[in-house]
């Protein structure tokens, strides 16, 4: 065979090769998962098959090299980048498996259970391992990469003598990072917090969006984006409105006039409730809490099944209240009073007598 023709022929054995693998690896995968649609894994490992396809033709390439004898003067240069890629290749494709076991796993529990905040705490801790699992396998390959090179074995072994002064070293310099290292597998670990949570933070009430083992995210009701270190939620105290029970009680105050109808407001407060579909029916009231020289102070109270319903709920008790007293009771809201108390009659008589005409007064004293 004409020595040319060698290195076409192992490249193309080798794409035909791992494309022939690749192609049966999936349609076996395509198959099982149409018998077993309740089992979600055999349809994620299918995300597979690039780089188990790389992971073939790069090992058969490793192989069939020499045999191709193709730039023999540089054939250890090829040989070693060959090495490289298959490290590479193999890493990516454990990652992807890794990932499809994981993101299974999570899929068929929550697709039985019904309890939410064991579905977001699995959810969270899933995926700080995985992203813990990323991270080693990582580290594992860029240093099987290195120890390919005969002139980092001699590094390694004077990194691994010197390991202990190094971890010293690494460890002061690097304290912020590792408490936050740690505090992420506390929050994974702790159910202190997890995805999906409603929380409040320096005053910012927002939606737990992703959590790595760094920083956390919060999504805010205005969409915006709070970047929070993890150490955060090990060190300071913060609000969670999803932990345990989602219900929540809410309360409206309104300012009011001493006349305001309390009663009729009681009863106005029912069937604006009964027609909101917010309410969740456990609980409400209406009762007066403080007075000034001024008014009154009246407090609303509602339940919902979670924040957000609250919020809303909350919004559409005081907007239909207050409409409805400025349309059936306007004296009852809170006013400027100037004018005297209704019942009280001011007798300006019983103060001031008036005063007498001249003529009915007598000569006064030197007249003649």
């Amino acid at each position: 065979m004409n020595s040319a023709l060698r290195p076409v022929l192992v490249v193309c054995v080798a794409v035909g090769v791992s494309l022939l693998i690749g192609w049966i690896v999936d349609r076996s995968l395509r198959r099982i998962d149409g018998r077993h649609p309740e089992t979600p894994l055999w349809h994620l490992l299918r995300r597979c098959g690039i780089p188990l396809q790389v992971v073939i033709c790069t090992a058969i390439l490793r192989g069939g090299y020499r045999s191709a004898h193709f730039a023999d003067d540089h054939a250890s240069a090829i040989g070693q980048g060959l090495v490289l890629v298959l490290i590479g290749a193999s890493g990516w494709l454990v990652v992807r498996v890794a990932t499809a076991v994981i993101d299974s796993s999570y899929a068929r529990y929550a697709a039985v259970g019904h309890d939410v905040p064991k579905i977001r705490r699995l959810r969270t801790q899933l995926t700080l391992i995985q992203r813990v699992f990323t991270a080693i396998v990582t580290v594992i390959v860029v240093a099987s990469m290195l120890f390919t090179f005969p002139a980092m074995r001699t590094v390694g072994a004077s990194m691994l003598a010197s390991a202990g002064i190094i971890g010293i070293v690494a460890g002061v310099a690097a304290q912020s990072t590792l408490s936050n290292l740690f505090a992420g597998l506390q929050i994974a670990f702790g159910d202190m917090v997890r995805i999906g949570d409603t929380v409040v933070v320096d005053g910012e009430w927002g939606t737990v969006e992703e959590i790595t083992l760094t920083f956390l995210s919060v999504r805010t009701w205005d969409e915006r984006r709070i970047m929070m270190p993890v150490s955060y939620f090990t060190s300071k105290p913060f609000e969670n409105w999803s932990r345990g029970d989602q219900r929540m009680t809410g309360t409206v105050f309104l300012h009011l006039d001493h006349s305001a109808p309390v009663a009729l407001m009681r009863k106005r407060l029912l069937e604006i409730l009964e027609s909101c579909a917010e309410w969740d029916r456990r609980a409400w009231g209406l009762v007066v809490i403080d007075s000034t020289p001024t008014t009154l102070q009246v407090r609303a109270l509602a339940t919902a099944k979670d924040a957000g319903d609250i919020f809303n709920l909350r919004c559409i008790i005081r907007e239909q209240l207050i409409d409805w007293l400025h349309c059936e009771h306007p004296y009852a809201l809170p006013r400027l009073s100037t004018a005297p108390a209704p019942g009280q009659d001011v007798d300006h008589t019983r103060d001031t007598a008036p005063a007498p005409d001249a003529k009915d007064l007598g000569p006064g004293p030197g007249t003649r």
